[in-house]
């Protein structure tokens, strides 16, 4: 038997996941840990078996039986893949159960979702009132179970629940930055968020900054080297005290150091277009129902963008999370994000 710690990720070339699995490799106590990764590609798969130690699995989402198995064999699972794949999630439970019921092992499964399960339909037209905190149980217990993400999730709780593993779920916000480490360096991870990315093409596309609705409401935001930051102060939480670290329903962990309006990301890309020669005008227009199904595969796609999602990161921040960026930063990220889709196209 390995006295390694085994841990298995999903998503490891992701925006996310990529970020959580070099940080874990940069880990003070890396050299404990037996880290597998399920990848897509052969060529990663080389590349993180060969360039960092990592056991890289080659296989997709759909690959059941693999996936069972790989998640049975390992104590520590980061799921950090599709936040709301019922058939992937079910299959990963059914892992841990298996792991449980055959060696008596309580494994742990820290979930990926996002703060928008706490969205409305607000279509950009007004700013709420309501604000999320990760610390109120009864608050988060109220979340509909038609909210994004929310079919997944309860899933999670109920196997912590149901006593077969121990889960935690990490709901990040708007996350931002391009991200900047070995993996991305190597040609493995994806560097690029998506929410701020798409306004951008779109507004190169269209010409011109664009917003759902009037832009007014609210979004939390996280950069991504504060995102990882998260995962990793909430697993040395659970390795260090598991008894008192939040899980199940006291597991919900927002991802958020600060707030904005849609508008502002919106006329910040206006005016960086217009710095850059590629607009006259920096105030941004709002986006027609055509170009909402044009730029976001379908008009309820694109009314996301439009929606409200408060959330305070109590919890985290309760177990010495300490994140560095602030939201005159992700608007700073901006431009560099600008410049580099220009110099791709």
């Amino acid at each position: 038997m390995s006295s390694k710690t085994p841990i298995f990720i999903t998503g490891a070339t992701g925006y996310i996941g990529g970020a959580v699995l070099a940080s874990l490799l940069n880990h003070p106590s890396s050299n404990t840990f037996e880290i597998t990764a399920l990848v897509r590609s052969p060529e990663k798969a080389k590349t993180l078996n060969d360039k960092f130690g990592v056991k890289a699995i080659v296989g997709t989402h759909s690959e059941h039986d693999k996936i069972e198995k790989l998640v049975e064999d390992n104590h520590v699972i980061f799921h950090l893949a599709d936040a709301d794949d019922e058939p992937l999630i079910d299959v990963i439970l059914r892992g841990l159960r298996s792991r449980h019921s055959k060696l008596g092992d309580l494994p742990i499964l820290i979930h990926t979702s996002g703060t928008g399960v706490l969205t409305d339909n607000a279509r950009g037209e007004y700013a709420s009132d309501t604000i999320y905190s990760d610390l109120n149980v009864e608050q988060i217990k109220s979340i509909p179970p038609t909210a994004l993400h929310r079919n997944v999730d309860l899933r999670v709780v109920d196997a912590d629940e149901m006593g077969y593993a121990r889960t935690h779920i990490v709901l990040p916000s708007t996350i931002y930055g391009i991200a900047n480490h070995t993996l991305v360096d190597a040609g493995v991870a994806n560097p690029h968020s998506q929410q701020i990315p798409n306004l951008i093409r779109a507004a190169l596309d269209r010409g011109r900054a664009g917003v759902v609705g009037k832009g007014l409401p609210w979004w939390p935001n996280v950069h991504i080297t504060d995102v990882a930051d998260l995962y990793m102060v909430l697993f040395d939480s659970i390795v260090a005290n598991p008894d008192n670290t939040g899980h199940g329903w006291e597991g919900f962990y927002f991802g958020e150091n600060g707030e904005h309006h849609w508008i502002d990301i919106s006329t910040t890309i206006g005016q960086v277009m217009v710095e850059l020669g590629l607009s006259e005008n920096p105030e941004p227009t709002t986006f027609t129902v055509d170009e909402l199904k044009k730029y976001w595969s379908s008009e309820g796609a694109g009314w996301y963008s439009g929606t409200n999602s408060r959330a305070r990161a109590d919890r985290g921040r309760a177990l010495g999370w300490k994140p560095k960026y602030t939201t005159q930063d992700m608007l700073a990220s901006i431009k560099p994000e600008v410049e580099l889709f220009v110099k791709k196209q």
